[in-house]
């Protein structure tokens, strides 16, 4: 028979808030519906693993939802699915609300870039009869993490006639993948000396891209010249189109489930790829809104969400001043009475480095989707900090709705921090608070997150859009 519960642990039970694990919460048919709506995202990990690549993902899948692209100069009614794509870099998806803009757009702000490896603008070089790229790595990443492991590259070059030529090579079984190659341990003595930040430097992130000589000709930088010529064959370009390209190395790892259980996904770019697919996904499911709904996937966070596909830049601000202005009203006044999620992630607990957590204020795998009051680091700085109210607001409609979610800080005070897009978000007037998934290893190569937090983070992106 179960034990009857003092007063103490009645009591308990009503005053005090606890983290349950997912098991507690949920049936074996929910178990399967999460596990059901990963396969759909393991699907989007795998075809998007760059800013470009995810727009075309998310169009392609917008149009077959019904979406069309946003003309300011049309009228829209309720229950019409639109998109803006800017610059094949970022892309906006909404559903016009029953009663549109007039008091505020409700948003979920994502972005869909993750720490890379760029190339340079002159990138290619031999030296002692290899030829390699040369890299500026994009985001914060642990450089050494990026060495003797396959990567993938990716991106478009600019032909001098404005050709666009689109580059995927090592992705698919039997095509070449490139490497940056480390000291093998018995010459590793001096290295071993550096500190963990400088164990591999920046300029030593150059790729290993092939050996073999242009045929038996006499002549310099052969090696070279086999490269340009192999790439002038497939793709007609030229060593000056470097310059006007975007390429990036990214690992070849394919998604994978991880662990006995296959409750864990273990991949390339969850942050924030992690949060932006269960947000696409909400948007898609939403028909009819009472107000106007708003999915963000934008560039550029991972380095300060600045230039004109990140949300430092005013492409958001502008699509929600043409919302207003067809509903007759000002652009500041629907601000001001929008609200905003910033689907973005947090550290997961990890228990073999539980220094840097306060357990108290830390969010762990499989409880849910994690609200993060504020981001930021040593006294907030970089933040935006949601208001009481707002996040009284979030905490019932999550509840209300049965979305298991969990508070979180990124890391102990004073032991580091972070940022998100959602400060520039709050700049404009908006209410915002950061939910997203748990990450452990996040900016590494290989990510992992929790099948449940997932499909929680999509649930309550769902319930958000849902409320009045």
């Amino acid at each position: 028979m179960e034990k009857e519960k003092n007063a103490a642990e009645l009591l308990m039970e009503k005053l005090a808030f606890k983290k349950e694990h997912f098991s507690k919460a949920m049936s074996d048919e929910e178990i399967l519906k999460a596990d059901g709506f990963c396969e759909g995202y393991k699907h989007f990990l795998q075809e998007g693993k760059t800013e470009r690549e995810c727009v075309e993902y998310v169009l392609e899948k917008a149009a077959a939802k019904g979406f069309t692209e946003f003309d300011k100069t049309k009228t829209y009614k309720a229950g019409d699915k639109v998109y803006v794509n800017n610059r094949g870099k970022s892309v906006i998806l909404a559903v016009m609300g029953k009663n549109g803009a007039k008091e505020g757009v409700k948003i979920v702000a994502s972005h869909i870039d993750s720490p890379r490896l760029d190339l340079k603008p002159t990138p290619l070089y031999e030296d002692s009869e290899l030829a390699y790229f040369k890299t500026h790595y994009y985001g914060g990443i642990k450089k050494y993490q990026w060495v003797a492991i396959p990567l993938s590259l990716h991106g478009v070059m600019i032909k001098a006639d404005g050709e666009s030529v689109k580059i995927n090579i090592g992705e698919k079984e039997g095509e070449p993948k490139f490497v940056v190659t480390d000291l093998l341990p018995h010459l590793g003595k001096e290295q071993g000396t550096r500190n963990l930040n400088e164990g591999i430097k920046g300029e030593e992130l150059n790729i290993l891209i092939g050996s073999r000589p242009f045929k038996s000709d006499a002549g310099s930088e052969l090696v070279k010249l086999n490269i340009l010529n192999i790439l002038h064959e497939k793709y007609g370009v030229t060593e000056k189109d470097f310059i006007s390209a975007e390429l990036e190395l990214v690992p070849a790892f394919p998604v994978s489930d991880i662990g006995f259980d296959r409750s864990l996904i273990g991949a390339y770019g969850h942050d924030d790829r992690v949060c932006a697919y269960p947000a696409m996904e909400a948007v898609f499911d939403c028909d009819a809104p009472e107000r106007t709904i708003v999915t963000v996937l934008s560039d550029k966070e991972e380095v300060g969400s600045d230039g004109n596909t990140g949300l430092n830049s005013s492409y958001l601000k502008y699509f929600i001043y043409d919302l207003a202005d067809m509903d007759g009203v000002k652009g500041r006044d629907v601000l001001s009475k929008s609200e905003c999620l910033s689907a973005d992630v947090n550290a997961g607990f990890d228990p073999n480095f539980p220094s840097v957590h306060d357990k108290y204020n830390c969010c762990t795998l499989n409880h849910g989707a994690v609200i993060t009051k504020y981001t930021g680091a040593r006294g907030k700085s970089g933040t935006s900090d949601a208001s009481a109210e707002f996040m009284g607001k979030v905490r019932r409609v999550l509840d209300n709705a049965n979305v298991s979610w969990q508070i979180g800080e990124l890391g102990k005070v004073d032991e580091g921090g972070g940022g998100t897009v959602a400060m520039y978000i709050a700049n404009l007037g908006v209410d915002v608070v950061d939910l997203g998934v748990p990450v452990l290893s996040m900016h590494a190569p290989y990510e992992i997150v929790s099948k449940f937090d997932v499909y929680s983070t999509y649930r309550a992106c769902y319930e958000f859009y849902k409320a009045d």
